[in-house]
């Protein structure tokens, strides 16, 4: 039987692995070969001094600096960097096309920045592209897309309006699909935040929607949405209400009656703002 080497993990996956074991308990790495840990060693190995040159080359680097400079710039530095400077919506777009140091974009076939009215009082936070999403390069298209235009369009709002004040503005955490349309994880929410960050001031709405939990962990730091919806909270500066993702609610229709309530919570917001 033919047998295949594992795939190599880079740096920050084999991080993530190592932090999920720890998390679950596991204190001793196991070997092929059983080890006596009784066993006293023949021979002390006596550490070498430091000198000049091998401190120079960076040979004393604990294990992780060392990963570090080999694999070259840090990602989420280069991220905040990168936004940062974006002094616009086209060059924040700009920004995120430049940024390579996140596996994702590898496998993704378009980045899916935007869509909607950039200066719309109401700004969607969805998760990260799908299937559809990722074809067309645009957010929320699929059939989550068409019931979430179906939803707003309830209260008159729309990414096709002609004016900002009935229009909407969508984007997601995640600009590249996860391989199989799985849920984002921690390290990479946390890598695209400060492009994240840097769209909302740059949209500038007077709210944000939540849609699901990857956009509540990146706005609030939670997950639970169906636990977190329906109470307004304070992220990016501005007002923020997590919401059930539409997906969700194309698997639960009984859980439309909560939407709708959410939904109605934001008309009555954008009202009382005037």
């Amino acid at each position: 039987m033919e047998t295949h080497a594992p795939p190599e993990l880079d740096y920050y996956a084999a991080l993530a692995a190592l932090e999920w074991q720890l998390e679950m308990g596991v204190d001793t790495a196991i070997g092929d070969d059983p080890v006596d840990c009784y066993a006293l060693p023949e021979k002390r190995v006596e550490a070498k001094p430091d000198t000049p040159e091998s401190t120079a080359a960076g040979a004393n680097l604990p294990p992780v600096a060392e990963i570090a400079q080999a694999v070259g710039p840090d990602p989420l530095a280069h991220a905040r960097d990168l936004a940062g400077k974006a002094e616009s919506i086209e060059a924040l777009r700009a920004a995120l096309d430049d940024y390579d140091l996140c596996d994702l974009k590898k496998g993704a076939r378009n980045t899916v920045f935007a869509d909607g009215a950039p200066r719309a009082r109401v700004m969607i936070v969805g998760e990260a592209p799908g299937r559809e999403e990722d074809q067309k390069g645009r957010p929320f298209v699929g059939q989550a897309g068409q019931l979430l235009d179906r939803m707003f369009a309830a209260i008159g709002l729309s990414r096709d309006a002609p004016d900002a004040l009935a229009g909407l503005y969508i984007t997601n955490v995640l600009p590249w699909r996860p391989p199989g349309n799985r849920d984002p994880h921690p390290d990479e929410i946390a890598q695209m935040l400060p492009f994240l960050t840097r769209h909302v001031d740059l949209a500038d709405p007077d709210l944000v929607v939540l849609m699901g939990n990857g956009a509540c962990m990146a706005g609030l730091g939670k997950r639970g949405v169906t636990r977190l919806r329906g109470t307004w909270a304070e992220a990016f500066g501005r007002p923020v209400l997590p919401m059930l993702h539409p997906a969700y609610l194309l698997r639960n229709p009984a859980a439309k009656r909560e939407a709708w309530a959410d939904l109605l919570s934001i008309r009555a917001r954008l009202d009382q703002q005037g």
